[in-house]
C-alpha cells in the first residue's frame, strides 16, 4: 500500500503552501518549486479548488490561497479527494479482499503499520507540519 502519484503531488502542492501560509502562489510558481508536470498541476489545482481546499483568482495578479484554515485539513481528506481512501484498507498484496478468516500471507504482518498510517493521516493537519 503505497500512496498514488496524484495523491503524492497533491501532498506536496498542499504541504508547500501550509510551509508559506501567508503567500499567494501562482501556478508557474508552484510549477517551477514542485516540479510537477505543468498539465497534471494544473488539473490537480482544479481539483484541490473543486474540494474546497484552495480557492483560485484568475488574473494578472491571480493565484491560491487557502479556501479554509490548515488546521482543519486532514491528509486523509487530501487524499481522499483525489483518491478514494478506501483502497488503502485493502490488502497491500493487492488481492480485492483480504478476509480475516481467510487473510493473505502477509495480512497479520502488515495490519498493524496499516493501521498506524491510516490513523496517522486521519488526524494529521497540515498545521501540523508547522510545528
Amino acid at each position: 500500500m503505497f500512496i498514488s502519484k496524484t495523491s503524492e503531488y497533491a501532498l506536496r502542492i498542499l504541504t508547500y503552501m501550509a510551509l508559506n501560509n501567508e503567500t499567494q502562489f501562482s501556478a508557474q510558481s508552484l510549477y517551477e518549486e514542485l516540479e510537477i508536470p505543468k498539465r497534471y498541476l494544473m488539473r490537480l489545482l482544479t481539483d484541490l479548488s473543486k474540494s474546497g481546499f484552495i480557492n483560485a483568482t484568475r488574473g494578472r495578479s491571480g493565484g491560491y490561497v487557502f479556501a479554509r484554515p490548515i488546521e482543519t485539513i486532514y491528509f486523509s481528506e487530501i487524499i481522499n479527494s483525489v483518491e478514494d481512501l478506501q483502497s488503502f484498507e485493502g490488502c497491500v498484496l493487492g488481492n480485492s479482499v483480504c478476509p480475516v478468516d481467510k487473510p493473505c500471507a502477509l495480512h497479520h504482518i502488515w495490519e498493524k503499520p496499516k493501521q498506524a498510517f491510516l490513523e496517522t493521516i486521519k488526524t494529521t493537519t497540515l498545521a501540523d507540519l508547522l510545528l
